[in-house]
């Protein structure tokens, strides 16, 4: 959708310019505007390289694993049926504290790595969407001799297991009965990377340097004050939904 949005606003300006014989300072925005996103690109490389560098001496210091081991009252407060021990519960704390120290970049690889982590604890509470090919075959047998019957996961979701929906190799009904549906842990993780309280947005600081702004770090109180609220709704709605799934 956004494509088309943006092609549509692309055209509307190039139209724009011919029927009101601007397009040579059209033309000339484009050329100049191409020659700052290459500007920017580099900034930002040097910025993330900066950053990335700086996380990885914090994760060999033993100073990420040490904030790690500091926040997991709140990750056991968002996640309590997440076992201890998990690593889920890691590569969530990870990406948390990358996302406070506004390293987005950094904690991309974390967020990948606790999504996977997630759909093997679906697996591991016997969520039949979730159920591999290799690693479970016993258990799609039990489901296929249990015939059709009501399946609830630990998550809270009701699915609808039978022997004869399994599609062979993949652990998955055949029809929308068997599609992957986001459990609980899945979607309070989304909306916290999406909320996340930022104590150093880079990025911002980074974008209004390069544009020539007087103080780029001016933007640092104001993005902790509105991510803070963002982080506390966030909080709020995330044990509202999960206390009504459960329910």
């Amino acid at each position: 959708m956004l494509n088309y949005i943006w092609a549509l606003m692309i055209m509307v300006g190039i139209l724009y310019g011919a029927f009101t014989g601007n397009i040579k300072a059209v033309s000339n925005a484009a050329l100049d505007s191409a020659g700052e996103a290459v500007s920017l690109c580099i900034t930002m490389m040097g910025v993330m390289a900066l950053w990335v560098g700086l996380m990885e001496i914090a994760q060999t210091s033993g100073l990420i694993r040490k904030l790690t081991r500091g926040i997991q009252p709140f990750i056991s407060f968002m996640f309590p049926r997440i076992p201890k021990g998990h690593a889920a519960r890691e590569y969530i704390s990870t990406n948390i504290i990358a996302n406070v120290l506004g390293l987005g970049w950094a904690c991309t690889p974390a967020g990948l790595k606790a999504m996977e982590e997630l759909g093997k604890l679906e697996e591991e509470r016997g969520n039949p969407a979730y159920i591999s090919a290799d690693g479970s075959r016993r258990r799609r047998k039990e489901l296929a001799g249990e015939g059709r019957q009501a399946w609830r996961t630990e998550s809270g979701t009701a699915l609808l297991t039978a022997g004869k929906d399994l599609e062979a190799g993949t652990g998955k009904k055949k029809g929308n009965a068997g599609e992957r549906v986001a459990s609980n842990e899945m979607c309070t993780f989304l909306i916290l990377n999406i909320s996340s309280l930022q104590l150093i947005p880079v990025n911002m600081i980074a974008y209004r340097q390069q544009y020539g702004s007087v103080n780029p770090a001016g933007i640092i109180a104001p993005a902790i004050v509105a991510t803070f609220i963002s982080t506390a709704v966030a909080v709020v709605y995330c044990k509202i939904k999960d206390r009504r799934r459960r329910v």
